[in-house]
């Protein structure tokens, strides 16, 4: 059957991988004699004006080898572009290029040289489960994820590759998928009888796995050459060390595999978010190297090993989370908190699609539920910032006297302890001097970051939610959010990474008069007749752009 001829792009020719990844994607319909045919021409123009790192080891054939991009043509046939917008709307990524890219697809050793040296690791390693939930996943990139850990992990080392259907109801999630792994033996399907959502699957998986050392990954990854042994090696050192790979990124439309720093680490923002933030100095004054494992405050979620006998003193997930968000932070918190710490390792390496959407949808009260319990349980007196970042609207969560009390017999630290002991460089709203909405009260609107934590800032209308327009106004003159500074430039007013100098991210507020000024200049933040665009003026009595009221401000505070 042509369906077969889908997983091996890398040895087709040029015209025929065109044409043959088409067909795959519609082979479910068509015969091979009905398959969509594109002309020599298109099928040479399409290579070349595609994107491709040639090297010795590598053909044109070989699409993504080495982790180089696969850039569609700008121009499409509509049924081809038909296909890829399908791919888009299903998955989040591109679909057709992930599927144009072979399964075993080569990868460069990204590993610093410092990983190899002789040495380095410890000889007798700790078995490990490694543990595959999943939904709806693409074909090709489940399978590139279940090759990439056969293909490059000490196989004496993986008890077993445990793959959770969380209920899914695409055919190749089906019987199609155990046909494929039944010579895997390694391999185990194991599947839901209903939807259960990344954190119950995750627990449900669990419980299928037998080794020591339960290792999780996303459905769409790859791992690296050496990925798996470093993160083993840190637990076998210490059992309640729970440990990250180095998360590189692969790019979502062209699947190239981009080599992240190893200078971010996991941090969060008072909107309980993950977030990625650079290594403090004071982290890096425990390194001899750059590539040693670094202390992170937190962790994405997706990807970590963690000794499954700590994993189960600690509680697990939170059983009353549904289907997923929070539970990363929830883990972190609890790691650090309960006598157990948390590390990202730079030895190993595993690249992760960042959707640009999640091609499932679960409410927006499903995530709230989960993170008011997070505050509840974790957070102490700390939890009044995450109520203000969410404009105080709050949904019922359930009963967490279960987890309060687990807390209490682990006897773990506060929330107060983890903020000076494990992120003590994080911003405090303590002793902010305004908070909430910035509201213009001649337009109605309030000034919003529309998402950005670089760029141009911009007004739209109130909404009372918090979020994107809740700011704080702090003791050293910040207008800000919790990571980043309104900051005035020559060609306008923007958001951007507080610096902390002072200079453009320095302003004057002034609670009687409503007015924003510029710390150096006493320019006025104003707002152009059109009501859309900031910018700095001088300042003028009873100018209604000019007026800006902070929802909450104590003016005793701005008198001192």
């Amino acid at each position: 059957m042509y369906r077969q001829r889908s997983f091996r792009s890398d040895v087709l020719t040029p015209e025929k991988n065109w044409n043959g990844a088409l067909s795959f994607s519609i082979s479910m319909k068509t015969t091979m004699k009905d398959e969509v045919k594109f002309s020599r021409e298109f099928a040479k123009d399409t290579i070349r004006k595609s994107v491709f790192m040639i090297t010795e080891d590598v053909t044109i054939q070989q699409y993504g080898e080495m982790g180089v991009a696969v850039a569609l043509p700008s121009y499409l046939p509509v049924d081809l572009k038909h296909l890829v917008d399908d791919g888009w709307r299903k998955n989040g990524f591109n679909q057709y290029a992930s599927d144009l890219v072979s399964v075993h697809r080569k990868l460069p050793d990204f590993r610093d040289p410092w990983c190899k040296q002789p040495g380095r690791l410890l000889e007798d390693l700790p078995m490990t489960s490694i543990i595959i939930c999943f939904y709806n996943e693409a074909w090709s990139t489940l399978l590139r994820t279940v090759h990439s850990v056969l293909d490059r992990s000490p196989l004496h080392l993986v008890t077993e590759v445990i793959l959770f259907d969380d209920f899914s109801d695409l055919p190749h999630t089906k019987q199609q998928l155990n046909d494929y792994m039944a010579s895997y033996t390694k391999v185990k399907v194991v599947r839901a009888s209903k939807r259960l959502g990344l954190i119950r699957a995750r627990l449900t998986a669990t419980r299928h796995a037998t080794a020591p050392i339960l290792t999780y990954l996303d459905s769409h990854c790859e791992c690296t050459e050496g990925w798996l042994e470093p993160l083993l090696d840190r637990i076998a050192r210490n059992s309640t060390t729970v440990v990250c790979p180095s998360i590189d990124f692969i790019n979502g439309s062209t699947l190239w595999y981009d080599r992240s720093s190893s200078e971010y680490i996991g941090g969060f923002t008072w909107g309980l978010n993950f977030v990625f933030i650079p290594v403090s100095k004071r982290e890096k004054r425990r390194h001899n190297h750059t590539a040693e494992p670094l202390w992170s405050p937190t962790m994405a979620g997706g990807l970590f090993s963690i000794d499954r006998a700590f994993f189960e003193q600690i509680g697990t997930y939170d059983t009353g989370f549904d289907i997923w968000g929070g539970e990363n932070l929830e883990l972190s918190f609890k790691i650090w908190m309960c006598g157990g710490s948390l590390e990202v390792v730079p030895c190993s390496r595993v690249g992760h699609i960042f959707r640009g959407s999640r091609p499932y949808r679960f409410g927006e009260d499903v995530l709230r539920r989960n993170l008011q319990r997070l505050a509840d349980v974790w957070l102490d007196e700390y939890a009044q910032y995450y109520y203000e970042f969410i404009g105080h609207k709050t949904v019922a969560y359930g009963d967490v006297s279960s987890r309060k009390e687990l807390r209490r017999k682990l006897e773990c630290n506060s929330f107060k302890w983890y903020m000076e002991n494990i992120i003590p460089e994080m911003f405090v709203p303590k002793d902010t001097m305004a908070t909430g909405e910035l509201r213009n009260l001649w337009s109605e609107k309030c000034l919003d970051r529309f998402g950005q934590n670089v760029g141009p800032l911009k007004v739209y209308p109130c909404h009372k939610e918090g979020g994107e327009q809740y700011w704080m106004m702090s003791n050293v003159g910040e207008i800000r959010t919790y990571e980043n500074c309104m900051e005035h430039r020559t060609n306008g007013i923007f958001i951007y990474s507080c610096h902390g100098l002072k200079g453009n991210q320095f302003w004057f507020y002034d609670p009687v008069k409503l007015l924003i000024q510029d710390g150096y200049n006493k320019r006025c933040l104003s707002l152009s007749e059109d009501k859309e665009t900031l910018f700095l003026e001088t300042c003028t009595d009873h100018n209604p752009r000019q007026v800006w009221k902070f929802e909450n401000a104590d003016p005793s505070k701005f008198l001192k």
